[in-house]
């Protein structure tokens, strides 16, 4: 299944916030931890001036798949070049640090930074997570 990317930019003052929604995995901690900017069900769901810029840039920097970044100061933390992580977390995806090259079965090729993978095989966006793990009660350390 081909998920088309889809991206927002939310501008506030101190800074703008860009959440790619194809990337995201749903796992809810941006409006658990951040609920004044992150506001789960309402629309717009995101207001950039809802708390400090320093609060924003470190609860997004806390975002398991890189769906939500934000441009207006530098990254706190980047993970340098070469560097490649994965974090198998339980009962959910594969969540990896660092830029990976996907070739794809017609032969094109992508470059994917931050994917979080599917280790459940319930995705209907594979190889990457799109959080069915959490409907099929995926279970996994």
């Amino acid at each position: 299944m081909n998920i088309k990317p889809t991206k927002r930019e939310y501008i506030g003052d101190e800074v703008t916030i860009i959440w790619q929604a194809h990337k995201c995995i749903h796992s809810e901690k941006c409006w658990r931890s951040l609920g004044e900017v992150f506001r789960y069900g309402q629309k717009p769901w995101v207001d950039p001036n809802g708390a400090s810029g320093e609060g924003i840039r470190k609860q997004i920097d806390q975002c398991p798949s890189a769906a939500l970044s934000y441009v207006g100061q530098e990254k706190a933390e980047l993970v340098s070049e070469g560097d490649l992580n994965a974090t198998l977390v339980p009962n959910g995806p594969i969540i990896v640090k660092g830029a990976i090259k996907f070739t794809h079965p017609d032969g094109s090729s992508s470059i994917e930074e931050n994917p979080v993978l599917c280790r459940c095989g319930a995705s209907g966006k594979k190889p990457f997570c799109d959080g069915s793990h959490k409907k099929i009660g995926f279970e996994a350390s």
